[in-house]
C-alpha cells in the first residue's frame, strides 16, 4: 500500500515548487498507468504536439525542395520589375521588367543597390524580390 502512496505524491503538483517531486529529480513527467490505458489530456496533448511537429517538419522539407535560393555577386546583371503604382492602366501587353542593371553593392537583408549600364545610381535599395538575373 506505501509504494501506491508514495507514488501518488511523487505525481502531484506541489504548491511551494509548483511542479512534481518526480519531474524534479528526474526532469521529465511521469506517465500514470491510468493516463497509459486511458487517455488523459496530458498524454493526448502530447501526441498532438508530436503531430503538430511532424506536420510543421513535412512542410519545411516540402518548401524546401521548391525554393530557389537567390544570391547576387557585385557585378551582376539584373532586371528590375516594373512596380504598379498610382492608377496607371498600362495594359496587359506592357513589359513587366525593364532596363538592365548592375549590382553596385549587396547588403546583408537581401536589399541591392542598382546602377544603370551608363554609371547612373539608383537613389535607395532595391529589395531582392523584385529583380531578377538577366543573362546577356
Amino acid at each position: 500500500m506505501l509504494p501506491f502512496a508514495l507514488h501518488g505524491y511523487r505525481t502531484s503538483v506541489r504548491t511551494s515548487t509548483g511542479a512534481t517531486p518526480f519531474s524534479l529529480v528526474y526532469g521529465m513527467e511521469a506517465v500514470l498507468p491510468v493516463e497509459v490505458e486511458i487517455p488523459s489530456l496530458r498524454v493526448m496533448m502530447d501526441v498532438k504536439l508530436d503531430e503538430a511537429e511532424w506536420v510543421q517538419a513535412r512542410m519545411k522539407k516540402a518548401f524546401d525542395q521548391k525554393v530557389r535560393p537567390r544570391s547576387y555577386q557585385i557585378g551582376d546583371l539584373v532586371l528590375k520589375r516594373i512596380l504598379p503604382q498610382g492608377t496607371d492602366n498600362r495594359g496587359k501587353w506592357t513589359p513587366n521588367y525593364e532596363g538592365s542593371y548592375v549590382v553596385k553593392k549587396v547588403f546583408s537583408g537581401g536589399a541591392l543597390m542598382l546602377t544603370t549600364m551608363n554609371g547612373e545610381d539608383f537613389p535607395s535599395p532595391v529589395n531582392s524580390d523584385v529583380v531578377k538575373k538577366y543573362f546577356a
